[in-house]
């Protein structure tokens, strides 16, 4: 049984994590024997639940922003936690997307005979039980519940203290979802009390927990990755390049690294620095300062690039490795692409790292050897996303290199198992 709900004893948190955690590993067994249909009914029930519980979530959501205002917290994080009309008109659309996307549980890939006589191949199945750490926006608890529930997973998940009541009033809506079609409870449970130590006992507890993938600030990331004893999946820094190559042609280079960095600032996958290859740099930077002065975009470059520009501010050594979620760009000025990739070997962060080149030995070189979970030729970082490589939907990007690298989407939530299938067959 779910111990999920805000009436929950969390006065022992040893023991309410434990519940929970009994209750999500035997909700796992359960999401085993479910179909494709019934999972998605599952999550369009959950749909129907939050339409028709909106002026309950949103009241609770002013709770949250108003204990937000009380305490001080900025515009930014204000804006992530605030829920309207059009939010939730979201959250029901990406239940829905979800339902629509192909199921990749019981897939069986590379089937083939052995000399034996038996055939051998790979079955995609759950994680099992994932817990999700994430901060400010009560969207998430909706996103992570419903990608884990269509790949098959019970989740844990506990959201930042600020969204507290908004999270709340979206675990009703999400347990009342699964009942309607008798999908056990512990399926998707929501930690109901903002108690640090949660998070302490929900890293630590490999009995119970297969997986945790955290969203937010580096803090909580660096802090989980430090103390975790269950497998983290995750990324620190999204410190990421566009390198232009002396062929590039200008107005796509121009256009690229003005929208990696511009079309939005708050984002792991923005541009932070711009490398420029040195025949090239004298001819272009005028223009990128010219559009990123339309942005308001503060440029810092190194003594190559301010020979050009001496308006620019200096940059320094920390500059390079710095993911400045803001309207703020270093440039440097590099000799060749050994150069920037010896650049972003040093100070990257192997998130998303492109090249704009009209030399083809040149782009398969940089996609080999830059040792990043996405590599891009002509083409601004901000792809770097589940949705628009096709996932559906992400529940992170990764830049671990096991299990899931990149943008996890649902098969990133699942692993595979062996399976063999014979007819009597035994071993000589």
């Amino acid at each position: 049984m779910s111990v999920s709900s805000s009436r929950a004893d969390t006065t022992d948190i040893p023991a309410y994590m434990q519940a929970l955690g009994r209750a999500a590993r035997e909700a796992a067994r359960g999401l085993r024997r479910a179909d494709s249909g019934r999972k998605n009914r599952a999550l369009l029930a959950m749909a129907e639940r939050i339409d028709a519980s909106r002026e309950a979530v949103l009241a609770a959501n002013a709770e949250d922003m108003q204990r937000g205002r009380d305490a001080g917290l900025d515009a930014a994080l204000l804006d992530r936690l605030a829920l309207d009309q059009a939010r939730i008109n979201a959250m029901i659309e990406g239940l829905h997307q979800v339902a629509a996307l192909p199921d990749p549980v019981g897939e069986i890939d590379g089937l083939r005979a052995r000399p034996s006589g038996i055939q051998v191949g790979q079955m995609r199945v759950p994680l099992g039980v994932i817990g999700i750490i994430f901060e400010s926006r009560p969207n998430v608890t909706v996103e992570a519940a419903s990608l884990c529930l269509k790949s098959g997973n019970a989740c844990i998940l506990r959201g930042g203290s600020e969204a507290s009541a908004s999270n709340a009033a979206l675990s009703e809506c999400l347990k009342a979802g699964l009942e309607d079609v008798d999908l056990p409870a512990g399926s998707v449970q929501v930690v109901a009390t903002t108690d640090r130590a949660a998070v302490g006992e929900l890293i630590t507890s490999p009995e119970f927990v297969d997986v945790i993938i955290p969203r937010g600030g580096k803090s909580l990331i660096e802090r989980i990755s430090r103390e975790a004893k269950v497998p983290v999946i995750k990324h620190l820094d999204g410190v990421c390049h566009v390198y232009v190559d002396a062929t590039a042609d200008h107005e796509k280079a121009l256009a690229i690294a003005v929208n990696a960095k511009t079309q939005r600032y708050g984002t792991c996958n923005t541009l932070e620095t711009l490398l420029l290859d040195a025949p090239i740099a004298e001819a272009l930077l005028p223009e990128l300062a010219r559009r990123f002065a339309e942005h308001e975009v503060e440029l810092r470059g190194c003594e190559r690039t301010r020979a050009v520009l001496p308006q620019v501010i200096a940059a320094s050594e920390s500059d390079w490795g710095e993911e400045y979620l803001a309207p703020v760009l270093a440039i440097k000025v590099v000799d060749g692409v050994d150069d920037a990739m010896a650049h972003i070997e040093r100070y990257g962060s192997q998130h998303t790292d492109a090249i704009v080149t009209q030399d083809y030995s040149l782009a398969r070189r940089f996609m080999a050897e830059v040792d990043s979970s996405s590599v891009m030729v002509n083409a601004s970082t901000r792809f770097a996303d589940g949705f628009e490589y096709g996932l559906g939907a992400e529940i992170g990007i990764s830049t671990d290199k096991l299990h899931a690298r990149g943008p996890v989407g649902l098969e990133g939530l699942t692993t595979r198992k062996y399976v063999v299938l014979g007819e009597g067959h035994i071993r000589q």
